[in-house]
């Protein structure tokens, strides 16, 4: 698409404004449908009726159901990501109330909606070779998150058993397990008791352990 036809205007929204407000109902669909039906089960006709648009429109946006599940789960990492930078305060000191602030940051914005969280660590997984390729790719990023704040925290001294990698993917893995079952759990447990069962984790794993226990 040309500048010029991006810029053009239609009822005073221009073409690219109207293009992303269909693309973001179609992830907001998406995010319906997969969660309601399982990504699996779902089909771009479904896709398209829940955001009230044509599959010629569907396709002028995403190649196909994968692409879109790809792009919903980017979103909702972005965002997580986003709310967990913008918790950090690089001033605290106090182990414990780092870790619960941005453990209360990440779970408020991936698991306050549900859904999101069936995307984040259900529906994502076993997709296809390609989409697991670029679901650890996010892992290893989230690892590089993981060692980034707590190194700062901790300080250049502390090391967390086996190391920064083995420690982050050891965190993570109990993070999408704990929210995967969060997910299928009915009634589902409050918020806080995963933020305070994830805070224990991360303490436990970052902190100083005297010479006896090494």
């Amino acid at each position: 698409m040309s500048a010029a036809q991006s810029s053009r205007s239609y009822g005073g929204r221009s073409v690219a404004e109207r293009r992303s407000e269909r693309r973001a109902r179609f992830l907001d669909a998406a995010l319906t449908v997969f969660a309601d039906q399982s990504y699996a089960k779902s089909t771009i006709s479904t896709i398209c009726a829940e955001a009230g648009l044509s599959r010629r429109q569907f396709y002028e946006e995403f190649g196909g159901r994968e692409e879109v599940l790809v792009a919903l789960y980017d979103q909702i990492h972005r965002e997580a990501g986003a709310a967990v930078t913008a918790a950090y305060d690089a001033e605290e000191t106090d182990l414990w109330r780092a870790a619960a602030t941005v453990m209360t940051a990440y779970v408020t914005a991936v698991g306050t909606d549900a859904r999101r969280a069936k995307i984040a660590f259900v529906e994502i997984v076993g997709v296809s070779d390609a989409v697991e390729r670029h679901r650890l790719a996010r892992r290893q990023a989230w690892t590089t998150v993981f060692e980034t704040l707590i190194s700062a925290l901790v300080g250049p001294d502390v090391t967390p058993p086996g190391g920064y990698e083995m420690s982050a993917t050891a965190f993570i893995g109990a993070v999408n397990g704990l929210a995967h079952q969060w997910t299928i759990t009915d009634p589902r447990p409050p918020l806080t008791d995963l933020v305070e069962v994830l805070s224990t984790i991360l303490v436990a794993l970052v902190s100083e352990r005297p010479p006896a226990a090494r």
